[in-house]
């Protein structure tokens, strides 16, 4: 079992990632349209993770053949790490979520996923399955299925050892189960009440060899791709498409080079019927398909034959004309989308663009804000205004019927009150507790969408050559930061007040008390409150309570307590909470702010974990090279480390005053500098220091630069222990490490999270002394998670264990463990 940090979390007025405004479209986008309007089908693509997905395929198949296309990922990337910030767990499952968005953007495929959590890393398909829950994970994938109605679903890996990852070769597997289910009325009929059964025509696997280059493979049945081909409307190939949406996976250091060539793949056949020249063999994808469509396809082909480059919107007759034929047709998937993209040509075609912008980005239940609904049109086309609703608020409708003129701003200024009952914002998955390895979702509505739909919008109705039409778009806040220009963000609903704490995890090494600081924000202007903290037995605070009084909403104090642990060993949830007038509240306040995806905040409890652990060390001061998403440093502070952080400026002034160097993870991949600085390390190793290095990689996250990472030469395999609660072999007993200053025994390996380690040391000089062993089940042991040798008058220690992971969480064994290691010729 997998054991992860989930965030408690409340649900309301949930984040949407509908569109702000409407997306502006060049001519030659327009036709692009056009010519996809004529195209009647669906393709869905299936891997575990964001940045699994083949971006040079879906965006072949949603800009080359035109067909609506799908990503559904298992999971949202919860267990990964994060290359470019702090972020973990729900975080980085929120990040990576919209770093998917931002992807689908550039593509042109949607974004789906299931309930699955991403519990890091398992070699093994029964695993992931079982963490998962097979049954709910499988009736997700039906569900999305039947919803879409893909014709062609496309695995980016094999159900078998093959695919690397346990949760790779886990969606294969599901992908082939939900083939045949979702075509079955006695599977999961309780989603009937909603969609109908579904058989798509094949399943295939898009093939890849070693290290993802493309050979022809050697499957019986499988046909060739030709993905590099140049869109001359778009102006681009889909190679290089493809680069710019897989590098919208920064988090994962995935930003990937524009190719322009050839480029080929391959589809091997894996359930239905066989395809022998194209993907989509056997399936219709005109409007012939659609009961009395033939005429539209039809009056399409009349006005791309007729389109005028210059001025698209003359196309807007023929275009409406082909909406009232769609209304005739019976009601259909293929109906309802094909109709939402010819809405979208017709607002492209008349130059239309609409949004509508509170002026403050945050309001809390009760409150009275304004804003604007700005509403232009860009042609000489008869567009009127005629009504503008403000949904989800105590606001009346505003009538206009305003007739447009070309390229004149109607902006309409209103005010609403955000009902008291409103609850905050949050994503939706993270309302209830997670069961293991699986969200807890209710409304089947809400299953496997990215975000939920904005109860806060605002509706236009509007006549565009006397046909009525109701464009819907959701409040966002915009504004204009000079470096980078106009950035629109979430409308959030906050709590009148949020409390918190600085630290994730407050680490005692003894009973001595330690200054809890908790950020008080204020929601409203005007904020009194009283704050204090919830303890567990045993544990104390002074002052009992603390009164705060914040003038401006959005203002920030920051309030200290002391909080004194037990004398022996304790674990709590440490909770702050304010008290108003209005009530209590718990809740804390998290940012998530990167360039390449909107701006976000949630609101977990204002919780902390505090832990009193029987620690002891030697040595206070620490230098360290921090790694990618680097926590250790502030959780050594924690147990009273002075902790200096090493740089390029700094690596050569007076290393001896450290009692030990601490190298973060993949420090080595993501600072240039450090491999210049090696012999400078080695130096003070020789002269009596100690350099502790946490694990590195040669793959994947860029290329160590040095042949050695210690003094003596090891190197770096793929090696890891995916189980947690891998039972830890002590290779020998007697070495300082595991008992000085502190006694290192079996307990100290309970409640790790999410693995024992990874990238593990596979080769070794024999002056390195191994320390530990350890294996996942059915596996050999492997040894390299610990190396230790003297060198000089001083010690080198490289570790591949997850300390990066442990330490954050606050699990004491791991901290006894590298206060050992710290310590390391001290005695």
């Amino acid at each position: 079992m997998k054991k992860q940090l989930f965030l408690s979390l409340i649900f309301i007025f949930a984040f949407s990632y509908s569109e702000a405004q409407t997306k502006a479209q060049s001519s030659s986008e327009i036709l692009q349209g056009l010519n996809r309007l004529k195209v009647v089908g669906n393709a869905m693509y299936l891997a575990a993770h964001p940045d699994d997905e083949n971006t040079l395929l879906i965006a072949w198949l949603s800009k080359e053949k035109n067909v609506r296309t799908a990503y559904m990922s298992m999971t949202r990337g919860d267990g990964g790490q994060n290359l470019i910030g702090t972020e973990q767990g729900a975080y980085t499952g929120i990040l990576r979520t919209h770093e998917l968005l931002e992807a689908r953007k550039v593509d042109g495929g949607e974004q789906y996923f299931s309930r699955a959590i991403d519990f890091g890393f398992t070699k093994k398909t029964e695993e992931a399955l079982s963490t998962w829950g097979h049954d709910k994970v499988l009736e997700d994938v039906v569900w999305r299925i039947r919803k879409f109605k893909p014709d062609v679903i496309i695995n980016r890996f094999p159900p078998d050892e093959r695919a690397g990852h346990g949760h790779h070769s886990a969606s294969a597997v599901l992908s082939a189960e939900a083939f045949d289910q979702a075509a079955d009325p006695t599977k999961f009929p309780e989603q009937l009440k909603f969609v109908e059964p579904w058989q798509a025509k094949r399943v295939v696997w898009n093939s890849f060899s070693r290290g993802f280059t493309n050979n022809a493979p050697e499957a019986e049945s499988f046909i060739k791709l030709s993905l590099g081909d140049y869109n001359a409307l778009l102006g681009k190939s889909y190679p290089e498409i493809a680069a710019e949406a897989r590098s919208m996976h920064k988090s994962q250091g995935f930003g990937s080079a524009k190719v322009r060539n050839e480029r080929f793949d391959y589809a091997i056949h894996i359930k239905g019927e066989p395809a022998k020249n194209d993907l989509f063999d056997g399936v219709d994808l005109t409007w012939n398909r659609i009961p009395g469509g033939g005429k539209i396809d039809k009056a399409i082909s009349e006005v791309i034959a007729a389109y005028n480059i210059s001025n698209p919107s003359l196309s807007l007759p023929g275009l409406l004309k082909i909406r009232e034929m769609m209304d005739q047709l019976p009601e259909s998937i293929y109906k309802t989308n094909k109709k939402e993209e010819l809405d979208q040509l017709i607002i492209a075609t008349a130059g239309i663009f609409y949004e509508a912008n509170p002026t403050a980005y945050s309001i809390y239940p009760g409150e009275k804000f304004k804003g604007f609904a700005s509403f232009i049109k860009r042609s000489d086309a008869a567009v009127v205004v005629n009504k503008i609703s403000i949904n989800g608020l105590v606001k009346k409708d505003m009538v206009l019927n305003t007739t447009l003129s070309n390229n004149k701003l109607l902006e309409i200024p209103f005010e609403a009150i955000l009902p008291a009952s409103a609850p905050i914002t949050q994503p939706y998955w993270l309302v209830k507790e997670p069961e293991k390895g699986f969200y807890k979702v209710d409304d089947q509505q809400l299953v496997g969408l990215p975000m939920k739909p904005d109860n806060i919008n605002c509706t236009f109705d509007v006549t565009i050559l006397g046909q009525a039409f109701s464009f819907t778009t959701p409040l966002r806040f915009k504004y204009v930061e000079p470096s980078i220009g106009e950035i629109y963000r979430y409308f959030e609903v906050r709590p009148e007040v949020m409390v918190t704490p600085e630290q994730k995890v407050y680490t005692f090494a003894d009973n001595t008390p330690q200054q809890v600081s908790v950020i008080v924000k204020a929601g409203k202007p005007n904020l009194k409150a009283s704050v204090k903290l919830q303890l567990g037995a045993g544990w104390k605070s002074s002052p009992a309570e603390i009164p705060v009084e914040l003038t401006d909403k959005n203002q920030e104090k920051i309030i200290t307590f002391s909080v004194t642990p037990p004398a022996t060993a304790s674990e709590i949830d440490l909770k702050a909470v304010a008290v108003t007038s209005s009530g209590t509240y718990d809740r804390g306040i998290k940012n998530i702010k990167y360039e390449h995806i909107p701006e976000l905040n949630l609101y977990p409890l204002a919780t902390a974990k505090a832990v009193r652990i029987d620690l002891k060390k030697k040595g206070t001061k620490i230098g360290y090279i921090a790694g990618a998403g680097d926590e250790v440093p502030d959780a050594l502070r924690q147990i009273g480390y002075e902790v200096v952080k090493l740089n390029n400026d700094n690596i050569n002034k007076n290393l001896a005053q450290y009692d030990a160097i601490l190298i973060g993870v993949r420090a080595y991949n993501t600072e240039d500098w450090l491999v210049n600085s090696f012999e400078t390390l080695m130096k003070y190793v020789e002269n009596g220091g100690n350099v502790i290095t946490q694990y590195q990689t040669q793959a994947f996250y860029g290329t160590v630069k040095t042949k050695n990472l210690g003094p003596h030469p090891f190197t770096i395999g793929r090696g890891r222990v995916t189980d947690e609660n891998a039972e830890i072999k002590i290779l020998n007993p007697a070495h300082p490490l595991l008992n000085y200053p502190n006694k290192i025994g079996p307990a100290d390996f309970k409640g790790w999270v999410q693995e024992r380690g990874l990238y593990y040391a596979d080769q070794w000089s024999d002056k390195y002394t191994t320390i530990l062993g350890m294996h996942d089940e059915g596996e050999e042991d492997l040894e390299g998670s610990l190396l230790y040798t003297p060198y000089g008058k001083g010690h080198y220690v490289f570790t591949a264990l997850s300390f990066f992971r442990q330490l954050p969480a606050g699990v004491p064994g791991a901290f006894r463990l590298m206060a050992n290691l710290i310590s390391t010729g001290k005695k």
